[in-house]
């Protein structure tokens, strides 16, 4: 049997097991492991075995991701998400659709804060539901918006897919960080005008919220300025080469437990809620990464990625053609799959194809977090659809899948706009020292 069909044969089964709910990390391991010990026998494969964990936890880049995680959850905990919430309320309430709108930019900040778009969109959905539902929001749009604005939580960085891009990869995850911020930003203007067009249309779906004052919209800062504060002190501090990544996550965490301790909201009981939950996400997260690390060995070693690239090149398509097949590609199987297991599956595919074909890689790892985006909300797996289902359990699947309607249909011009105008993505990195 070929090395090929060895491969083959694993990525069947790897869809098997994930489909079957073993989970990613381990179906990951378990793939790689048999399939390196029938292509390269025992002594390799418990080489790579012993090696490989050891390289992730020791690794000083992916140290970044626990310390913002827990200046995400420190936030979380000690309510500066209803904060960030309140304040895009008072901004931008008034227009038509206005607290759908406060929804989306208080996902965009908390995005900033946070490394994941589950996280994004159970915390400020939690809140943004009921107060939708208080100004007679229709339901649709009420958790439309939510499940769309929370996938802003995996391309405003920091961004645990970045993470996992830039590992899979080997490339600068500064550089993703920073290569994530403008589609992001711009991510989130498209979906302020899906929903102003949308209310616009039928303004009973979303009728405007009520006046505050300019000073109102002022004092509003007070509550959050800090944390605001702080997240453009790690943008910019990683942009001119103040601090690596690793260094501002460690700004991150710790201005966070300093600026809500000094205002009281800090309690030794909410702390350690947040570290608890940290760490259980940290664990979880490096699994996956020893998984992934075994499987993008294995598929490289099955020639896989080689044979595809020279099928591809044999067929003679321009390149932007390839890049077109890869997007629907990741439509189709954000139908079925959730996102890290599509990168992870697809990653060690798709990147020999792209550096062959001479496309930039931290660009490409933008438009693949997009679309691992677009596969969040797409029926019928979208797993940021079901986070919202556990928050409003008594709206329909089907009332959530018409909500997010108008944002896919958003989605589609962004990501055109990506792959046609490389510049959106790669001004930023191209500023870094």
């Amino acid at each position: 049997m070929t090395p090929v069909m060895i491969g083959i044969i694993g990525l069947v089964i790897l869809f098997v097991l994930l489909f079957i709910g073993i989970p990613v990390g381990v179906s990951l391991g378990l793939v790689a492991v048999v399939g390196l010990w029938i292509l390269l026998g025992d002594t390799a494969t418990f080489l790579k075995m012993a090696i490989t964990p050891f390289r992730m936890v020791e690794s000083y880049d992916l140290s970044v991701l626990p310390l913002f995680l827990l200046m995400a959850d420190v936030c979380a905990a000690t309510g500066v998400s209803r904060d960030l919430y309140d304040l895009a309320a008072k901004w931008v309430g008034r227009l038509p659709g206005g607290i759908a709108m406060a929804s989306i930019g208080a996902c965009a900040i908390f995005a900033a804060i946070s490394s994941s778009a589950v996280a994004c969109a159970a915390t400020i959905g939690s809140i943004a539901i009921p107060e939708m539902r208080r100004f007679k929001y229709d339901d649709s749009l009420a958790t439309g918006t939510v499940a769309s604005g929370g996938t802003l939580g995996i391309l405003i960085p920091p961004s645990f897919m970045f993470v996992l891009y830039g590992i899979l990869t080997e490339t600068s995850i500064g550089k993703l960080f920073m290569a994530g911020f403008i589609p992001g930003v711009l991510q989130a203007i498209f979906y302020f005008i899906t929903i102003y067009i949308v209310c616009k249309r039928n303004p009973g779906l979303g009728p405007r919220g009520p006046a505050s004052t300019f000073k109102e919209k002022i004092m509003a800062f007070g509550s959050c300025g800090e944390v605001i504060g702080l997240i453009l002190l790690v943008l910019v501090g990683i942009t001119v080469g103040w601090f690596t990544p690793t260094e501002a996550g460690s700004i991150g965490a710790g201005g966070a437990i300093l600026f809500t301790l000094i205002r009281g909201r800090l309690t030794w009981q909410n702390f350690i809620q947040a570290c608890m939950s940290a760490m259980r996400t940290t664990g979880m997260v490096f699994l996956i990464l020893i998984g992934a690390y075994l499987f993008t060995y294995f598929i490289t070693v099955t020639n896989i990625p080689m044979a595809l690239s020279n099928m591809i090149t044999g067929l003679g398509v321009p390149p932007m053609v390839v890049i077109w097949i890869i997007i629907g590609t990741y439509i189709f199987l954000g139908t079925a799959m959730e996102e890290a297991s599509m990168m992870l599956l697809t990653i060690p595919i798709f990147t020999p194809i792209i550096a062959n074909l001479g496309f930039d890689k931290i660009w490409f790892g933008v438009l693949t977090t997009r679309m691992m985006q677009v596969a969040m909300i797409t029926p019928p797996v979208g797993i940021t659809l079901f986070v919202i289902k556990g928050i409003a359990k008594d709206v329909s699947m089907g009332t959530i899948y018409k909500g997010v309607v108008p944002f896919i249909i958003a989605d589609v011009v962004h990501v055109t706009l990506l792959v046609f105008i490389p510049g959106l993505s790669m001004f930023l990195p191209s500023l870094m020292r």
